[in-house]
């Protein structure tokens, strides 16, 4: 039982010191208690703190993005698309505030390896040769290169080595299948495709909702994990109506 919760009875334990608490203390926040004006405080501080730290990291998160942006001269908002996108499926999953930071990191930046692609590959107007593809096919690793080295991105940065499996394990970069591939990057893959299928491409335009949702259900099994696409179906209207708006409007991070 966590620090600060009530036992039973009329006393608990400081939120922050760990000493004996009565539940009728003034001092608290949420379901926490704290013996003194202190603690409280100290505890506060902690969580501005954190919310702080968390506002630099989404920061840094966004700025990566836009500097691949301005190589592949986009608009960014696929990537803030997908992110805002995989949350609807992250929080059926858990309401781990940690984690799915995690996932949205993971799923705006799952393309940054593209960064370290030459531009006569990235840029390319025609087909790419096997060559070039298989140097395309190395984003993943080469984001994972980049993002690995940072603490607080270490499990997004396995949705972005992972993003491009597939659950029947004929994916890259490393044939993962099935519960083996990380659980925010089987989450991810179906949303990216859902947003590949119903957006505006050069060469066709976007079809619509019911056309992904389909192709979606044939490639449980295949392409995708079926719990997903489970998951998928049992948030069709809430994921149709933001499809139709394509997150156009600014948000904020959604925990």
């Amino acid at each position: 039982m966590d620090a600060g919760r009530g036992q039973g009875n009329n006393n608990a334990r400081c939120g922050w010191c760990g000493r004996p608490v009565s539940l009728d203390s003034p001092y608290a926040l949420g379901e926490e208690r704290f013996c003194c004006e202190g603690c409280y405080l100290g505890r506060l501080a902690q969580q501005q703190g954190q919310e702080e730290r968390d506002q630099a990291y989404l920061a840094l998160a966004e700025s990566l993005v836009a500097a691949l942006d301005a190589r592949e001269h986009e608009t960014g908002m696929h990537s803030k698309r997908v992110a805002c996108h995989t949350q609807v499926l992250a929080r059926q999953v858990s309401d781990d505030e940690g984690w799915l930071r995690q996932v949205y990191w993971g799923a705006l930046l799952h393309d940054i390896g593209k960064i370290a692609i030459p531009d006569a590959i990235l840029l390319k107007a025609g087909p790419l040769s096997e060559a070039e593809w298989a140097v395309m096919r190395s984003h993943p690793q080469r984001g994972h290169d980049i993002l690995a080295g940072v603490p607080f991105m270490r499990e997004a940065a396995a949705i972005v080595l992972h993003h491009e499996e597939r659950f029947d394990g004929s994916g890259y970069p490393a044939g993962l299948a099935g519960e083996a591939i990380p659980w925010g990057a089987r989450l991810f893959a179906l949303i990216d495709t859902l947003d590949a299928i119903t957006s505006d491409r050069p060469y066709r335009r976007g079809m619509p909702f019911d056309t992904a949702r389909d192709e979606i259900r044939r490639q449980a099994g295949r392409q995708f994990d079926p719990r997903a696409v489970e998951l998928f179906l049992a948030e069709e209207a809430t994921l149709r109506e933001m499809v139709m708006q394509k997150c156009t409007a600014p948000q904020a991070p959604p925990w």
